[in-house]
């Protein structure tokens, strides 16, 4: 399986933060290829290097053994590679034909007049063969999210890009709707296509990935195959230490320890001045009052100056406040 992307030691720093360290990628050609991290950890700097939109400050970018620089996101489109982002880049008034051959320079998308029936008919086959139902000719506006996203899929695709990354693609989606983007993203990698698959959600890296990479903190830490993974495993990899999935709280141990902790904050109080202990009690009545009028009482008090009314009246001004 040879690769069909690879990124080598891809560094990239902004004002007091280092987004991308060192980070080694690569991608085979027909392969669904999942980028694991937490919110932060550079999984979109990256993405956002091997599509032109920003130049790494070290390392390099190969694509089928040969070494590339982009120095736009036009560079990037012509080599084949193609990004469907979180916030999606249509233009609401146009159709879905016309977003789709929008930007295109190779040859219908340069003439003045748009052949409109030839688009419309790309566009339907392409729907077809990849399960995106949307209409060709239904305007941007009058689309859901997820229909709009089969549009940003759609239009990579019109453009024939080779290697497609997706941004947290089902962030917009329901479960139905991200059921059936996943037979889209195996339909496209049967097809010969390299598919990056950005992602911090784990069970859906485990129900669509051939392999794995995580990162953490800006760095590359591991690269696995799915089917050798666990959730717990991959968990452990973004976080850096183990967790426990899917495991509640025993509610009995719960109601134990706060039990504990009430008996600790008697035995504190008792332990206190007389005045000191009286404040507590006075304050854990007003809070148990919370939802009639106690809570905003109890803040009013707090905050009385000593001597005030309202301070002589609970004993909770400034001077008499619990420790």
């Amino acid at each position: 399986m040879h690769s069909a992307v690879e990124l080598r030691r891809i560094t990239k720093r902004f004002p007091g933060v280092v987004a991308n360290d060192h980070v080694d990628f690569d991608a085979a050609a027909g392969e669904v290829h999942a980028l694991l991290g937490e919110n932060g950890a550079g999984k979109t700097t990256l993405s956002n290097i091997l599509t032109g939109l920003y130049r790494p400050d070290e390392g390099e970018i190969v694509l089928s053994g040969r070494t590339v620089e982009f120095h736009s996101p036009r560079d990037a489109i012509d080599a084949g590679i193609a990004m469907v982002h979180q916030h999606f880049r249509l233009v609401s008034p146009f159709t879905v034909a016309e977003n789709v051959v929008l930007g295109d320079h190779r040859d219908v998308g340069r003439t003045f007049m748009l052949q409109t029936r030839a688009i419309e008919k790309r566009v339907a086959e392409l729907s077809r063969r990849f399960g995106l139902a949307v209409d060709p000719r239904a305007r941007i506006w009058q689309l859901s999210l997820g229909e709009q996203q089969r549009v940003e899929i759609l239009k990579a695709l019109y453009q024939d890009a080779r290697i497609l990354i997706l941004d947290e693609p089902t962030a917009v989606l329901t479960p139905h709707e991200a059921d059936a983007l996943f037979e889209t993203v195996r339909a496209m990698a049967a097809d010969g296509r390299t598919v990056i698959f950005i992602s911090h959600k784990l069970h859906e890296v485990k129900a669509v990935a051939d392999r794995v990479t995580v990162l953490r903190r800006g760095r590359s830490i591991a690269t696995v195959p799915v089917a050798e993974a666990t959730l717990r495993s991959l968990a452990a990899l973004m976080v850096g230490r183990e967790v426990e999935i899917g495991r509640r709280a025993d509610p009995s141990a719960w109601a134990e320890a706060r039990s504990s902790r009430s008996r600790e904050l008697r035995e504190t109080a008792s332990a206190s001045s007389p005045r000191r202990s009286r404040a507590c009690v006075l304050w854990r009545r007003a809070q148990s009052a919370c939802g009639g009028g106690g809570c905003a009482a109890a803040t009013r008090a707090r905050r009385s100056p000593p001597g005030s009314p309202m301070s002589r009246r609970t004993g909770l001004g400034p001077a008499s406040r619990p420790a």
